[in-house]
């Protein structure tokens, strides 16, 4: 089986918090990361991609659901596929201007994939798949099977608030049935809302560094590559 470790928003604790405790375990984990946010730590999240952790693609302003008050300006309904695209391709321009690499794996924002409303509404899924060769989703209920995911809707499961003995089961599962599991979160502490455990955090890594876990945790990118090299495709 295969573990992904994500991480949304870039939120100042994954780089002021969270690195420090990825790179004692040598784990490297994805940061979908929104611009205007790695501008806060920009030192950090330099040092981040130095360390080999990966960095993708949660778009430029973080659009989501009219429903959600705090997004209401920024409503996906109001989106069209073309907004969407450039919300897409800056996003991407603007990270590799702050940090000199190029964003490949993205994560959809609330796990939301549509723009626009009611009969006008449309999925950009499929602008994804031409854009990256990865997308997220958010709160799923099952690991990927490497042999019938879909690369640009891959399943992901919330790690925040999570005790270790939570996963464990999940682990265990994944493991018996060969499949990928992709953990998401947010912040890294120690308690709080969004937030990924740092116990929880470092009794994963303990479980996974043990040769005898029989556990491959890798970023997205480099799993989301090994799987389409092994089925022999390339775009899906």
């Amino acid at each position: 089986m295969a573990i992904s470790l994500s991480f949304d928003d870039a939120r100042e604790s994954q780089v002021l918090i969270g690195t420090k405790l990825l790179d004692e375990y040598q784990v490297k984990a994805t940061f979908y990361v929104v611009p205007s946010s790695v501008k806060k730590q920009l030192s950090g999240w330099k040092n981040a991609v130095k360390s080999g952790h990966e960095i993708g693609n949660h778009s430029l302003t973080h659009p989501c659901t009219g429903n959600f008050a705090w997004s209401r300006k920024n409503a996906l309904e109001d989106f069209t596929l073309e907004k969407m695209r450039n919300e897409l391709t800056e996003c991407t321009r603007q990270v590799k201007e702050l940090l000199q690499i190029d964003t490949r794996v993205f994560a959809y924002p609330c796990g939301q994939k549509y723009v626009g409303s009611g009969v006008n509404t449309k999925s950009y899924v499929p602008l994804v798949a031409e854009l990256f060769q990865s997308g997220r989703g958010w709160m799923d209920e099952a690991p990927n099977d490497p042999m019938h995911c879909n690369f640009s809707q891959l399943t992901c499961i919330e790690i925040d608030g999570k005790t270790f003995d939570q996963l464990l089961p999940l682990i265990n599962e994944a493991k018996a049935k060969g499949t990928w599991l992709v953990f998401g979160g947010h912040e890294i502490n120690e308690t709080g809302a969004q937030t990924t455990r740092l116990e929880t955090l470092r009794q994963l890594m303990e479980y996974v560094n043990d040769p005898g876990s029989k556990v491959w945790i890798q970023p997205v990118g480099t799993v989301t590559k090994y799987i389409k090299d092994q089925r022999g495709i390339d775009k899906l």
